[in-house]
């Protein structure tokens, strides 16, 4: 339905029909926060909520005899316009398209004016990578529409580039990676360090409870907990030269350095995190329980990352030691957006409509909720 409507929209907007719609869907992380950018894995998966790309050539010129590109969006009521070719992000939610379609031109795409429509299921802000889902189906669109098809990991490195180099988030791989390369039915797990990715079987349900707690990477605390790791990196490696990345800590080296406060509770985190992406895996492939290792994960992220928010906690109190309920965690880097219960389909049907009644209640706004079983990552939807 929603190939229809972007290619309605893109119609409408720009008076021809598209050359290509390639959708990538929005992510929640199973367990492993904050791993990613310290060289550790991560476990993903992707969810319902999908982003349509609709892309054309504008033929249009621009100032100085540079090609023009456009991009609107249904769910942002705004057009955007620029130059092709212009590689300056200004702040506006169209560099996100920009940048992803200079990273295309560098995988095969021509360099072109062009026409984007955009259409999107994904909540913003809300922490479930609405930008990487963005950015994936765009890269993805610019290549479908040139018949360029290289494999999806390069088009999530792409994506990658262009929110970290052309838009300026410093951001791990995980969202664009996770976006690109799930398969139904199964969680990602990614080593971040290695870029190795492998499916592993994901057989229960998630309940994603947006708390409508606006948050931003670029406004959080997420760059000051990144440079916090570099110095607790730096500082563990006077005892161990040949540290790799921070992951790579031991709980011994962390005891013998005597990091100093704060970088002992973040390295503390990063490394037990790291562990308990492990116990996941090895849970999940032997069918045994893993709830408690999830919320272990959210108390860590509380107390020693210390990137949750009351409404995130009180989700996650409410939500644990529930018939049907595994476990439950913030996700999505925390510092408002989301957390997520997981277990089965009819015990989270029951906890929704519970959830948003209290949360109501204890915090005067409505939250929202879904329920997801994971989905398939990136695909071309048409392709004229």
């Amino acid at each position: 339905m929603s190939v229809h409507r972007v290619s309605e929209l893109f119609a409408l907007a720009y008076g021809y029909r598209p050359r290509a719609v390639a959708s990538a869907p929005g992510r929640v992380n199973l367990i492993g926060e904050h791993t990613d950018y310290n060289g550790g894995a991560v476990l993903p998966i992707a969810i319902a909520q999908r982003t349509w790309v609709a892309i054309g050539s504008s033929g249009g010129g621009g100032e100085h005899g540079r090609l023009r590109s456009r991009a609107v969006s249904r769910e942002r009521g705004e057009a955007g316009e620029w130059c092709a070719g212009d590689c300056r992000a200004s702040g506006v939610w169209w560099d996100y398209v920009a940048g992803s379609l200079e990273q295309a031109h560098a995988l095969g795409a021509a360099r072109d004016g062009r026409d984007v429509a955009v259409v999107s299921d994904v909540p913003m802000g809300a922490g479930l990578s609405s930008s990487a889902a963005l950015e994936v189906a765009t890269v993805l669109a610019a290549l479908a529409a040139d018949r360029v098809e290289p494999p999806l990991r390069d088009v999530a490195l792409a994506a990658h580039r262009a929110e970290s180099e052309y838009v300026g988030v410093a951001c791990g791989i995980m969202d664009q990676f996770a976006s690109a390369l799930c398969a139904d039915g199964h969680a990602l797990l990614l080593h971040c360090d290695s870029r190795v990715a492998l499916d592993v079987p994901f057989p229960r349900t998630v309940l994603i409870v947006d708390t409508a707690t606006p948050r931003s990477l670029r406004l959080s605390a997420y760059g000051t907990r990144r440079s916090e790791c570099d110095a607790a990196l730096a500082f563990l490696r006077s005892a161990e030269p040949s540290l790799a990345s921070l992951a790579q800590a031991t709980p011994e080296l962390l005891e013998r350095a005597h990091l100093p406060a704060p970088l002992d509770r973040r390295a503390r985190h990063v490394v037990s995190e790291t562990a308990r992406v492990a116990a996941m895996v090895e849970a999940l492939e032997a069918r045994r329980p893993f709830g408690a290792l999830l919320t272990t994960s959210h108390m860590s992220l509380r107390d020693d990352y210390e990137c949750s928010t009351p409404e995130l906690d009180w989700v996650v109190d409410r939500s644990v030691a529930r018939a049907g309920v595994d476990g439950a965690r913030l996700t999505g880097a925390g510092w408002g957006g989301c957390a997520i219960v997981v277990g089965e389909e009819a015990g989270l049907e029951m906890l929704g409509p519970e959830l948003l009644q209290g949360f109501a209640t204890a915090w005067g706004r409505d939250a929202r909720v879904w329920r997801t079983t994971p989905h398939v990552g990136a695909r071309i939807d048409l392709q004229g």
